[in-house]
């Protein structure tokens, strides 16, 4: 019988779960919308009417307009740009902090050990959500802000599991025979071991687009995240609330693109997981 590697194996896997399919579809999606959003768009999404303020949905504009008459669709598209960079860019930076942080931490172990994880118990008593607004607060609401400040309250989970996979790695033979060669601690920690430790880590970044998503759309939701007129999903479902009893197109649809892509990156997380645990290897 032909033996399969954990990614070829873990991809035959994924393919099995028609949920994961799914998600990973529709990420794809998404992904193609925001890349093509300036040839999909059928409007500038700046584009003031004001003859046509407050239009509901027809064969002109298939999601309606807003107060200042531009077309939703148009705007909503162009908001996956900026959620879809948040996203990315904001696990990015989390992810290489967690796994630098946690790498280090389980390597080394002992008082390296005590003095990461004691930061990464402190940085856990702070509600994240609460501190992003504190840090926003004294900060310009600019998009490279965000993303940076999503970043950088986000990274312990990612730190604690890259510090529990070094822990059991860091023992292994194919460890001590580097040791017994003369490989430096660095090329033991990033070339040896990492490439081992990534798998619960891809997990946890599909999962965290999600999050960064859902936290840059509360920000603009609350008029300090992306600033008008730059379209995102936050700032337009803020926008909608004010006429939510006569245009329910408003708040709809940037609720709908928020939450399908949500529901698609955790559908897809789940059976990158699911993939990739062990112990539901037949």
């Amino acid at each position: 019988m032909k033996e399969h590697g954990l990614w070829a194996e873990s991809f035959r896997r994924i393919k099995k779960d028609r949920l994961a399919v799914s998600g990973g579809i529709l990420v794809i999606i998404l992904f193609l919308c925001s890349c093509f959003a300036p040839m999909i768009a059928p409007y500038d999404p700046g584009e003031i009417n004001v003859k046509e303020v407050i239009s509901p949905p027809s064969l002109k504009h298939l999601m309606g307009t807003d107060q200042l008459g531009r077309d939703v669709l148009s705007r909503v598209i162009w908001g996956s740009r900026i959620s879809l960079k948040v996203g990315f860019i904001a696990v990015g930076i989390a992810v290489l902090i967690g796994m630098i942080l946690g790498a280090v931490s389980g390597y080394y172990g002992g008082w390296v050990d005590s003095l990461v994880m004691r930061f990464v118990d402190i940085m856990l008593c702070f509600p994240t959500f609460f501190l992003i607004l504190a840090v926003i607060a004294f900060l310009e609401p600019d998009i490279w802000n965000i993303m940076v400040v999503i970043g950088l309250t986000g990274w312990m989970g990612v730190a604690r599991l890259v510090r529990a996979e070094f822990m059991s790695l860091r023992e292994r033979e194919f460890v001590l025979a580097a040791k017994a060669l003369g490989s430096s601690n660095m090329r033991i920690i990033f070339i040896q071991i990492l490439p081992n430790a990534l798998a619960p880590v891809l997990v946890s970044a599909t999962l965290g687009v999600s999050g960064a998503i859902l936290t840059e759309s509360a920000l603009s939701f609350l008029g300090i995240g992306v600033q008008p007129p730059i379209p995102s999903w936050g700032n337009i479902l803020s926008a909608g609330k004010d006429n939510i009893d006569i245009a329910w197109w408003l708040s709809l649809y940037p609720g709908l693109a928020i939450l399908i892509t949500v529901l698609a990156y955790n559908l897809l997380g789940e059976g990158i997981r699911d993939a990739l645990d062990p112990r539901l290897k037949i």
